[in-house]
């Protein structure tokens, strides 16, 4: 027996006590935990390229890139290697009582030089969470400092999410959240989404885009301008359903935002680095934000570290006539964190990742996710550079969803890992964003497992209603 299959096997008899423990001790993000204990957590024990392993043994094809993250796969000896020097330099330092350190000033100084013109500034976090909550207080603080304290409303959208921390949840339009929150932050108000499947009706996409971008007009106009300071949105909604609004929207809500003087916040803690082709989305779609939402793939999850980008409009006025800007974290800046970021896009750019991805990838991808159109269960199959989602319908011309109490996505989902795949399910729809170095040769793969789950979810769901 090789020493591998001796790892396999002793992973897998420790499978039962691993289970065991984290129910005992290990309280989970956005878990059922009652349900996760009678079904038994799974235990993912190593992962390379752009698979994973659990202790079972199942190799399994990462179509969520962790969470959305794990831009450059897993295993990359230069972020390991990067971690481990900072580590042994200088583990740790904060950015308080006037101190900086080198890799926090190199990455700020990297993300000026590849984020959209007109970005020289960058406050760090520990997440996206934590960056959404600096991008309020940075609204309110502008605003006050620009003589306008009454602009204080920020505006987004329903399904969006932006974190969950208190403010980030606030702002993130989840109604389960917001149930569970209670008190959410105040003026913070929703309009609906761009949500062309589900809300087009007879609208074409470009019609139903302009309708839906105006929808923050109207509401500007029912608050008052002098009352608004923000409008924050992801350039394509991610943990909604992988939203893609219309070709039209984009350049409504910019002009919108111009005309009421409306601060533009892009969340692009998904969208950032490399996952529509850019380094930004806002680049894709053309659009010019005020502040910039980052994480996730800024490190390729291999440590944690968010952040806000902060235009020079922003930038500016803060630092001549704010004083102290009261705001920041133990972890901000943490130079481990920084010096993994700087090498991670440093290889994104000398290896022409998202060059490829937009040039290559990202059209092969799109290609092969719109077969999954003509499976008999999907009603929709949409995609944009390296991330997609497939509608589960009960009815392809009506576009009627299966009843509620079947839970067509969670079956789907658990069929996916049958497969060796991981594919997310939100609702009925399911969702992928795999890293950005997969093959054409893993493309086809993980569409013809997503193919078979599909089949084996049809066939839960027929004998569920026979």
């Amino acid at each position: 027996m090789s020493n591998d299959q001796t790892m396999r096997g002793q992973a897998a008899a420790n499978t039962p006590q691993w289970q065991k423990s984290d129910h005992q001790h290990y309280l989970h993000p956005f878990t059922d935990h009652r349900e996760l204990g009678e079904k038994g957590t799974r235990i993912i024990t190593r992962a390379d390229g752009v698979y994973i392993w659990d202790s079972e043994g199942r190799k399994i094809l990462d179509g969520m890139a962790g969470l959305w993250c794990v831009n450059l796969g897993y295993g990359r000896q230069e972020l390991i290697d990067a971690a481990t020097r900072q580590l042994q330099e200088l583990p740790y330092y904060n950015s308080f009582f006037q101190c900086t350190h080198p890799p926090a000033v190199e990455l700020a100084q990297l993300l000026g030089e590849l984020s959209p013109e007109g970005f020289n500034h960058s406050f760090f976090t520990g997440s996206g969470s934590e960056a959404n909550d600096t991008q309020v207080r940075l609204v309110r603080r502008y605003w006050d400092l620009a003589g306008q304290p009454s602009k204080m409303t920020i505006i987004a959208r329903k399904n969006a999410y932006h974190g969950s921390t208190v403010a980030g949840a606030s702002l993130g339009g989840m109604s389960a959240m917001h149930k569970q929150l209670v008190m959410p932050v105040p003026g913070i108000v929703h309009i609906e989404q761009p949500y062309h499947f589900d809300l087009g009706g007879g609208l074409s996409p470009a019609e139903f885009g302009v309708q839906q971008a105006r929808l923050l007009e109207q509401k500007i106009n029912e608050l008052g301008a002098e009352n608004v300071g923000a409008f924050i949105a992801e350039p394509v909604q991610g943990a909604g359903g992988v939203i893609i609004p219309p070709e039209t929207y984009w350049p409504e809500i910019q002009r919108i935002c111009r005309q009421y003087d409306v601060l533009l916040i892009a969340d692009e803690v998904i969208t950032g680095f490399g996952r529509l082709g850019q380094w930004f989305a806002s680049t894709h779609y053309g659009i010019e934000p005020d502040l910039i939402t980052f994480a996730k793939g800024v490190t390729s999850g291999y440590l944690p570290l968010g952040g806000t980008l902060v235009s020079g409009r922003v930038a500016e006025l803060v630092i001549a006539e704010g004083g102290e800007f009261a705001h920041g974290f133990t972890y901000s800046g943490h130079p481990a964190a920084c010096a993994v970021a700087v090498a991670n896009i440093r290889i994104l750019r000398d290896e022409g990742i998202i060059d490829r991805v937009r040039e290559e990838l990202a059209p092969y991808f799109s290609q092969q996710w719109a077969s999954l159109a003509s499976h008999p269960l999907v009603g929709e199959a949409r995609s944009i550079g390296l991330v997609g989602a497939v509608e589960i319908v009960a009815d392809k011309g009506t576009r009627e969803r299966f009843h509620k109490d079947l839970g067509a996505g969670t079956v789907c989902r658990d069929a996916c890992i049958e497969n060796g795949l991981v594919m997310r399910a939100v609702g009925d729809t399911m969702i992928v964003s795999p890293p950005l170095v997969i093959t054409h040769e893993q493309v086809d793969e993980l569409v013809e497992k997503a193919w078979k789950a599909l089949d084996a979810t049809a066939a839960a769901l027929g004998a569920a209603h026979a």
